[in-house]
């Protein structure tokens, strides 16, 4: 078995299509009306997923947390710290929420933390290495 992607439930799509797209840059094509949104971002399926879509599609009723939430987090990761600072701004500038500024930790990452409009959480952190060679020792 192998991880093909991730997905959220979302209450408003419409705004949740415009945060990913002009705050974070996701190439979503779908109109803000659509149920569905399935697009591939850097090799890895992000899906979203009308809440009452997919209660109809399961005859099930389910709870969902309001405000910021810490059931998950995405990443995103940049080459640069500087990178970091600036991607942090720029979001922040277009409406997403702050949850954590940029901080480089004693591990010698930095990150920071936003959240989309309806409170998931967003990392954007750097080990100022490419994304290629990030990993390596």
């Amino acid at each position: 078995m192998r991880l093909d992607g991730f997905g959220l439930f979302v209450n408003d799509m419409g705004a949740m299509i415009r945060f990913y797209r002009d705050v974070l840059g996701f190439e979503i094509k779908e109109s803000e009306q659509t149920s569905n949104v399935y697009l591939v971002k850097d090799g890895t399926l992000f899906l979203l997923y009308g809440r009452k879509d997919f209660e109809n599609m399961t005859s099930k009723k389910y709870e969902y947390v309001k405000g910021l939430n810490g059931h998950s987090e995405i990443a995103l990761y940049v080459d640069t710290f500087e990178e970091v600072d600036l991607e942090y701004e720029k979001a922040i500038r277009n409406g997403a929420t702050s949850v954590l500024e940029p901080t480089t930790e004693p591990w010698g990452q930095r990150t920071c933390f936003i959240a989309d409009p309806e409170g998931n959480l967003i990392e954007i952190g750097s080990w100022n290495k490419s994304f290629e060679t990030k990993d390596k020792r």
